[in-house]
């Protein structure tokens, strides 16, 4: 029998609503300095997600809506600046406590702390994003709550592929059978159960009629007392606590 040893977080779109008011933005805010007359609206931006990276979305992006754009320069170093001028942005907003955390998500990593349970993140996205939404919203110790933090591009192989999780199990040393994974899209749920871990969705405006077949179960988000999850997919009749999510996984 399983026994529910760690919780694996994503970070965009799962700890926090990231998506349309962060990154979104911040993309916007690093074309205009360069001059650039592209404007990623929330529809546009949807479509982009489907991509899994921010440097990956931006190649997309040329390839698909402006194929004719001549560059003077090398078009990896090209991508490469102006990602690393959105995450700058993107970090200013963040410093600002603009972007909270999603419901029940600070509960619910507080609950594994006293439970002895072991944390990690698994997110594509960069590690100075995942320490500034944690610091601005849970304290400047909230990293060390986390026994591995796999993010950005330590794996070469991008969500829905596993490699990041299987990344943060070696690291963890724990079977995939004893976790369980929090993620938000397709393409998360798809790397994580690649890995053989089982898997809780939080879906939002972005992701909320994608396919999640495969999810132990799937809801609107985690919940707090008064204000309960609406559960959209599985079998859960008790709020989310980590005694729920031991009788879940066993």
């Amino acid at each position: 029998m399983a026994t529910l040893r760690a919780l694996l977080w994503d970070v965009d779109g799962t700890l926090a609503d990231t998506e349309r008011d962060g990154h979104r933005l911040a993309f916007n805010q690093a074309f205009a300095e360069a001059g650039l007359a592209w404007q990623w609206d929330v529809d546009l931006y949807g479509e982009l997600l489907q991509v899994t990276g921010g440097k990956e979305r931006i190649q997309f992006f040329l390839e698909r809506y402006q194929p004719k754009v001549s560059l003077t320069e090398d078009l990896t170093s090209f991508i490469a600046e102006l990602h690393k001028r959105k995450t700058h942005f993107y970090l200013e907003r963040l410093q600002t406590g603009a972007i909270p955390l999603r419901t029940g998500v600070k509960r619910l990593l507080e609950e594994a702390r006293n439970a002895g349970l072991r944390l990690a993140i698994v997110t594509t996205t960069t590690p100075e994003n995942v320490s500034y939404l944690l610091t601005s919203n849970l304290g400047e110790d909230s990293l060390n709550w986390f026994d591995c933090i796999a993010a950005g591009d330590i794996v070469s192989k991008k969500k829905p592929a596993p490699d990041i999780y299987h990344y943060a199990l070696a690291q963890l040393k724990l079977k995939p059978e004893d976790c369980l994974a929090f993620e938000d899209s397709e393409n998360g749920l798809r790397a994580a159960l690649g890995a053989g871990i089982q898997t809780i969705v939080t879906v939002n405006t972005y992701t909320e009629q994608q396919d999640f077949a495969g999810a132990r179960l799937v809801v609107t988000d985690l919940g707090e007392a008064q204000q309960p999850c609406k559960i959209l997919q599985g079998n859960l009749d008790q709020p989310i606590t980590i005694a729920a999510l031991r009788e879940l996984l066993g």
